[in-house]
């Protein structure tokens, strides 16, 4: 395996990288080992994976680092599994597990259960999370044995579906607005049951328009030289898929790039926000709408 102490200097690359993220491994820690072998200047990701949680992290690189927060804010799909009949101290493996009761209810019980957790719902944070709370982690106060009051905050099912149940297990296949803690999802499905559940294991599949197939393990990114792990980086602007495209001239893409307001004939609201793209397809950031009909640079590439 080569070795991570690589010489070459600091790079200003820009992309966005997308990793399988292993167990036992910090979301900062996975993302410095990535930013390690990518020699970038500049990284962060785009929603953390606690260590015993595996599965799809985006690793936003140099100019897309500006634009990480819409993968932030976009939903997440998750295979998770509850393990009924026991509780957990965390509300996940790492926590202690005592035994309530064994499930005896039946796949119809479970769905019926289910379908009370679909839509829109509020969830309390748990103790044991990196929430923070007058300026300090939720987990430290846990960890010292302080109770901390937590506000309600409101989230949303927005899909899911029971892959299968070994008759102790569940799998489930979860897509969630952002905020949602899919192990204080686990609890609760377990006391609708009256028996107790716990999250034993989570992987993340999807993130916004990210799949985990299209993801890869940092034991092959080290395997790679420098040019074939560049391969690997999708451009910035992968992270907009979802926002409206616009086309501008050169007029129109001189003037944002020196911070003007140009007119614009695109259909939209005020506040409207869209990719912006130059007459050869360079992407050049996102614009905002003005009630004017005029294009605000509301994010913009480095250089353009």
């Amino acid at each position: 395996m080569p070795s991570t102490q690589n010489p070459e200097p600091w790079r200003a690359v820009t992309g966005v990288f997308l990793l399988d993220k292993p167990f036992g491994l910090s979301s900062n820690a996975a993302l410095q080992r990535a930013r390690r072998l990518f020699r970038a200047q500049k990284a962060g990701h785009t929603g953390t994976l606690d260590p015993h949680a595996t599965g799809l992290l985006a690793i936003c690189l140099g100019e897309a680092t500006k634009f990480s927060g819409w993968l932030l804010d976009a939903p997440k799909t998750y295979l998770a599994q509850i393990r009924l009949g026991y509780t957990s101290t965390t509300g996940d493996a790492e926590g202690d597990i005592a035994p309530v009761r064994p499930f005896d209810g039946g796949e119809a019980d479970l769905q019926a259960a289910l379908a009370r957790f679909e839509g829109v719902q509020v969830q309390r944070p748990p103790m044991h999370s990196a929430l923070k709370v007058g300026g300090r982690p939720l987990y430290r106060y846990a960890r010292a044995g302080v109770e901390v009051q937590r506000p309600e905050r409101r989230i949303e099912v927005l899909a899911q579906k029971l892959e299968r149940w070994d008759g102790e297990t569940v799998f489930l296949s979860v897509t969630v607005s952002k905020g949602t803690y899919i192990r204080v999802l686990a609890q609760d499905i377990g006391d609708a049951l009256g028996c107790g559940g716990y999250l034993s294991g989570l992987r993340r599949t999807r993130a916004g328009s990210f799949a985990l197939a299209a993801a890869s393990t940092l034991e092959n990114l080290e395997s790679l030289d420098a040019a074939q792990r560049d391969s690997l980086l999708q451009p910035a602007d992968a992270l907009l898929q979802d926002m409206p495209r616009l086309e501008l001239d050169d007029a129109q893409s001189m003037a944002v790039l020196r911070g003007q307001r140009p007119a614009c004939g695109a259909a939209g609201q005020p506040g409207q926000r869209f990719r912006v793209y130059d007459p050869v397809n360079r992407f050049l950031g996102i614009c905002e709408l003005t009630a004017e009909q005029r294009l605000h640079p509301a994010r913009m590439m480095a250089g353009g």
